[in-house]
């Protein structure tokens, strides 16, 4: 059982990184974090094989609405993708996908709000940031440096995630033993160092927590997995760039009530000291967050 005492362990020895400043992220004269000032990130899945039904959304004009009350129940940035990550949904091609958000990003930005588009694909990068795209959520994990420049090119953020294989549709199973924290570190150093020469200034990094992990992790062990990753996060702020968590499920353990199932893993993530929340559930999520700063 989590209590207290791992907590108080945790942060007991890794002292160090626990106030490690973090500097806020400037983006198209906005200013977003870093925690506790949290902000967070909404969904719209333009994908039929995303499995969260609520995101889901049909058409150009169900997205808009639906990024539209995103926003307005509190989200900081509108998260786009095409493509499910489920390993058996569809691949969607550069062409099928940007189809499907140039409309989407158009009238979002032209509606004054800041959207990001998840991607692995060169030109889905470029098109979409030629109509608007504030931010790549980047889930390629191989060849980078053609984003980090394109992202520069537009005055545009990227949230590196970590991805074991060339992308995020090509990813290794977790290794849930040893520090994974560390080998977190290691990789958005190097990323961060490169997407910094390239001249993007605004980056996030995200642990890819949300991505697939194949049956390497049944139920019990990638929840503690996950766990364990949300409450190290606080010692990626040494990085000095914001942590960005993908909210998960445990539709094992929450089965018809899987929509509460960020609120919790919320929690987790801000007892780590998460700066940017990716989630499905603004609205709940904006509560856990604001009852979590009345303690704070």
């Amino acid at each position: 059982m989590l209590g207290l005492e791992y907590l108080a362990e945790l942060a007991g020895r890794y002292a160090s990184e626990l106030d490690a400043p973090v500097a806020p992220v400037s983006l198209r004269g906005r200013q977003l974090g870093p925690w506790p000032d949290v902000a967070l990130m909404g969904v719209v899945n333009l994908s039929r094989d995303s499995w969260y039904r609520e995101s889901v959304v049909t058409s150009a004009e169900a997205a808009v609405r639906r990024g539209r009350r995103l926003a307005a129940e509190g989200a900081h940035l509108i998260d786009l993708g095409a493509e499910s990550t489920l390993p058996n949904a569809a691949r969607a091609g550069a062409g099928e996908q940007t189809s499907a958000l140039l409309p989407v990003v158009r009238e979002l930005n032209d509606s004054g709000i800041l959207v990001s588009v998840e991607t692995y694909d060169p030109q889905v990068a470029r098109e979409t940031l030629r109509a608007g795209a504030a931010v790549l959520n980047l889930t390629a994990g191989e060849t980078t440096e053609p984003f980090y420049r394109l992202a520069a090119e537009h005055d545009a953020g990227v949230l590196i995630c970590h991805v074991r294989g060339k992308h995020v549709r090509e990813a290794a199973s977790a290794d849930p033993l040893g520090d994974h924290v560390r080998a977190r570190y290691e990789y958005f150093a190097r990323e961060i160092d490169l997407a910094q020469r390239c001249g993007v200034a605004a980056i996030w990094v995200d642990g890819g927590l949300g991505f697939y992990y194949g049956d390497l992790l049944d139920g019990p062990v990638r929840v503690r997995y996950q766990i364990e990753t949300f409450l190290n996060t606080f010692r990626l702020r040494a990085l000095g760039r914001p942590v960005c968590h993908a909210l998960p499920h445990a539709f094992e353990y929450f089965e018809d009530e899987v929509r509460s199932a960020e609120g919790f893993f919320a929690v987790m993530a801000l007892l780590g000291r998460t700066d940017l929340l990716r989630t499905h559930e603004i609205g709940k999520v904006r509560g856990v967050v604001e009852t979590m700063r009345t303690v704070g």
